[in-house]
């Protein structure tokens, strides 16, 4: 399952503020910033690999359907089997080439997050793979520099684990004990 692009370093920024953060990567050399949160998985997908700089950083989340079932399952606002449906169509969207897992996640501002959402991010996400879900401040102003200083620092890692192989586990990954091991 090719749940990655071949294309360059894939960076997306979630969180309140994206773009605003898009904004101060703006014309920075090597550097792709694409608006995507309201395109479809498919046509955003299709964007990300035909970007050709190093470095493609933009606002669409593949996990962002999984993220809100999982959210509303934990706050009881959802049943299991919608989180079911909406991993399942993840990992099609995978299959299929309609979404890619960005290499990294970058966070905005997760502690000002709902304590569920926070979870999300840094707990079931983040255990997959820690050094790839980055938690950063949302810029403070149009020169802010920190999230550039960010991409020329991200840490190497092993890459994502694919998603068929820990997608089925989420309503497993409960909130304050993920990543706890006895």
């Amino acid at each position: 399952m090719a749940h990655t692009s071949r294309s360059g370093t894939i960076v997306a920024i979630v969180g309140g503020g994206s773009d605003d953060a898009l904004d101060t990567l703006e014309g920075l050399r090597g550097v792709d910033t694409l608006r995507l949160t309201d395109s479809e998985p498919a046509i955003a997908a299709r964007r990300i690999a035909a970007a050709s700089a190093p470095w493609v950083v933009h606002d669409a989340d593949p996990l962002v359907h999984v993220a809100a079932a999982w959210v509303e399952l934990y706050e009881e606002r959802a049943t299991l089997g919608t989180l079911e449906i909406e991993v399942e169509s993840a990992l099609a969207d995978f299959a299929e080439g309609r979404a890619i897992m960005p290499d990294y996640y970058i966070v905005l501002d997760p502690d000002a997050a709902d304590t569920t959402w926070r979870h999300w991010w840094c707990g079931a996400l983040g255990a997959r793979a820690p050094r790839r879900v980055l938690p950063a401040s949302a810029p403070s102003s149009p020169r802010d520099q920190a999230l550039r200083q960010l991409l020329r620092a991200l840490p190497t890692s092993r890459p994502w684990p694919e998603p068929a192989t820990w997608l089925p586990g989420l309503p497993f990954d409960i909130p304050d004990r993920v990543g706890l091991h006895d």
